[in-house]
C-alpha cells in the first residue's frame, strides 16, 4: 500500500494554517488531504476491543449493532469471527457481547445480566462522559434538552439514562416543540458526531427561548468530530469536489460532507470505496478535497487516493491543523481477563521450565 508520504508534493506537503490562493501553488490537477481525518481514539478502542475479545474467548463474539458505522470494518469483524446482532435477545444466553462505541441504556446493561452474558463496554469514553452528565443533572431535577438525531444509536443510549428528564431536540427547526416545566433549571447536552455550526445554531435558538438555559460543563460535540469539520473548512473554498470516505450510516461522515458544501466546496459526494466514485464528478475539476469519517481504516483512504491518481489527479498536499494523540484504554472487562490469561500462561510455562 503507497503510503501518504510517497503522495506529498514535495517539502510543502504538510501545511499547518488556512488554506488561502498564496499558500497553495496552482497545480493542474491536485488533491487537498485532509488531517485529522480517519479514525479516532474512541473508534481504534473499540474496533481493538473485538480483535482483542476474539483472540482471548474465541470466536464467536457477539456485538450489538455495529461496533462503529463503517461497512468495511463491520465486515472485516465478520470474517474474524464476530457475530453482529441488533438486541441482546439474539445472544445465546451465557455468551460474550460487545457493546458498540455509540453507547448503550442502562435497560441494556440489565437485559445482559438476566441472560447471563458476558457484556464488554466498548462505548466510548466521551459518549460515557455524555451519559454521565444526563445522570447528575437528571438527580438534580433538570429539563435536559438532548440535541442530536432521532433514531441514532448514541441518541438512544444517552436518553435512556434519563427518560423522564431528557427531550430531544433534532436541529433548530425543532427548538419552537420544546417545553420546558421550569425555565431557570433547564440545560444542554448533545450527541458527540453532530455539525458543530449547527448544534451552535440550535444553542443560539434555545437561548432566545430561554436565556437561563446552561450549557454542559464542557464540550459535548467530540474533539475528533470538531477536527475534522475544521479542516475541512479550510480546504473546501479551493476545492471543485471534495469526497469524504465513509458510511451512510456514519452521522460524523454525513456531516462532513455537508460542512464541505457549507464551507464553498463546489460539490461533495460521500464514499465507502474508491469504486464508489464517478468519473462524471471529476470532470473539468482541478482540485479534489479528500478526507474521512472517524471510523474509517486509512487503507481506504490510500484507495481513493490511488484512483485519483489513475485519473490524472497524482499530486497530493496534505493539510494539518490539529494533531491528535489522545488514546483510551480498553475497557477494564477485557483488560482483566486479558491479564488473568496473561498470568496462566506464565504459570504454565513456569511449569514446564
Amino acid at each position: 500500500m503507497v503510503s501518504v508520504a510517497a503522495l506529498l508534493v514535495g517539502a510543502a506537503g504538510t501545511y499547518h494554517g488556512g488554506v488561502t490562493a498564496d499558500s497553495i501553488s496552482p497545480v493542474r490537477k491536485r488533491v487537498l488531504l485532509a488531517k485529522p481525518r480517519g479514525y479516532c481514539a474512541g473508534v481504534d478502542r473499540a474496533v481493538q476491543t473485538v480483535e482483542e475479545a476474539l483472540k482471548l474467548y474465541g470466536a464467536p463474539v457477539y456485538v450489538r449493532k455495529q461496533i462503529v458505522h463503517n461497512k468495511h470494518v463491520v465486515t472485516t469483524l465478520e470474517a474474524a469471527g464476530a457475530i453482529f446482532v441488533e438486541e441482546n435477545e439474539e445472544v445465546p444466553e451465557g455468551s460474550t457481547v460487545v457493546f458498540s462505541a455509540h453507547g448503550v441504556a442502562p435497560e441494556v446493561h440489565e437485559q445482559a445480566r438476566e441472560r447471563r452474558l458476558k457484556a464488554i463496554d466498548a462505548t466510548c469514553p466521551l459518549v460515557t462522559k455524555v451519559h454521565h452528565e444526563a445522570k447528575r443533572f437528571a438527580a438534580d431535577d433538570y429539563d435536559i434538552l438532548l440535541i442530536g438525531h432521532e433514531g441514532h444509536e448514541e441518541v438512544i443510549g444517552t436518553a435512556g439514562e434519563a427518560p423522564a428528564h431528557i427531550q430531544l431536540v433534532d436541529g433548530p427547526d425543532d427548538v419552537d416543540n420544546v417545553v420546558v416545566r421550569d425555565p431557570a433549571k433547564v440545560v444542554w447536552l448533545s450527541q458527540t458526531t453532530l455539525s458543530v455550526d449547527e448544534t451552535m445554531e440550535t444553542v443560539a435558538r434555545l437561548k432566545t427561548k430561554l436565556p437561563l438555559l446552561q450549557s454542559p460543563p464542557s464540550d459535548d460535540i467530540c474533539y475528533a468530530t470538531s477536527n475534522r469539520q475544521h479542516v475541512i473548512k479550510e480546504i473546501a473554498p479551493e476545492c471543485d469536489v471534495v469526497i469524504v470516505v465513509g458510511s451512510t450510516n456514519s452521522s460524523n461522515s454525513v456531516r462532513l460532507v455537508e460542512v464541505a458544501l457549507g464551507a464553498g466546496a463546489r460539490a461533495g459526494h460521500l464514499v465507502d470505496f474508491a469504486s464508489e466514485i464517478q468519473d462524471e464528478w471529476l470532470e473539468g475539476a482541478t482540485t479534489v478535497g479528500v478526507s474521512s469519517g472517524a471510523s474509517v481504516p486509512e487503507d481506504l483512504v490510500m484507495e481513493v487516493l490511488a484512483h485519483l491518481a489513475d485519473r490524472g489527479f497524482g499530486e497530493v498536499t496534505e493539510f494539518t491543523t490539529a494533531e491528535e494523540r489522545l488514546t483510551f484504554s480498553l475497557p477494564q472487562e477485557l483488560r482483566r481477563d486479558m491479564k488473568a490469561a496473561a498470568a496462566a500462561r506464565a504459570a504454565a510455562a513456569a511449569v514446564v521450565a
